[in-house]
């Protein structure tokens, strides 16, 4: 009897050490993750956006569209709306998720597209993140543009060897415009 309550002391002061460890690893390690992630969220709106004398990532609307939440961070430059940019998330990646952040200009064109996080497969899939894949969206009209690789009669060459790469990128951007395309007034009118 000695024996097991010993045991028990003794896995109950462990276990609590290692909770109050992990405890304060946690709450030491919050505040550089969250900064991290602002900063690339920065310099990723500062990639796709036309220029702006604004804070975007401050300026934005958000929207819920069949249960996801998609956030458009505008861009004004002297008070005029110069474009909107927004973070995709295409599930269906060959090595599961790709982030992207898209920009779109005031004139419904594609500004660029920067892609955030990839686990493709090295010299095929992470191509996507690459010219000549993703510098085919550059100025690409919104409206007139077939968001589909060519194999599925739409207007972008995919990466040779990754498809499934090349198509979640393209779905991910089209589900995001067409999301764009419903509050485009709402979205320019934000910061005003």
């Amino acid at each position: 009897m000695k024996d097991i309550l010993r045991l028990i002391i003794a896995l109950t002061v462990i276990s609590s050490a290692a909770g109050i460890i992990l405890a304060v690893t946690n709450k030491v390690t919050t505040a550089p993750i969250t900064t991290a992630a602002q900063k690339e969220t920065v310099e990723a709106l500062a990639a796709v956006l036309p220029p702006f004398d604004n804070d975007p990532n401050t300026c934005a609307a958000t929207f819920t569209e069949n249960g996801q939440t998609w956030t458009f961070h505008v861009g004004r430059k002297a008070g005029v709306f110069t474009g909107a940019a927004f973070e995709a998330i295409a599930p269906n990646g060959y090595g599961g998720e790709i982030r992207m952040m898209i920009g779109i200009t005031a004139s419904n064109e594609i500004q660029r597209i920067k892609i955030l996080a990839q686990k493709e497969t090295p010299g095929l899939g992470t191509k996507i993140a690459e010219a000549p894949f993703i510098s085919q969206f550059d100025g690409k009209r919104i409206q007139s543009t077939v968001w589909a690789v060519k194999k599925d009669q739409g207007d972008f060459d995919a990466v040779t060897g990754a498809t499934i790469s090349s198509r979640a990128v393209l779905g991910a951007v089209k589900a995001g415009l067409d999301v764009y395309g419903k509050h485009a007034g709402e979205i320019a009118r934000t910061g005003e």
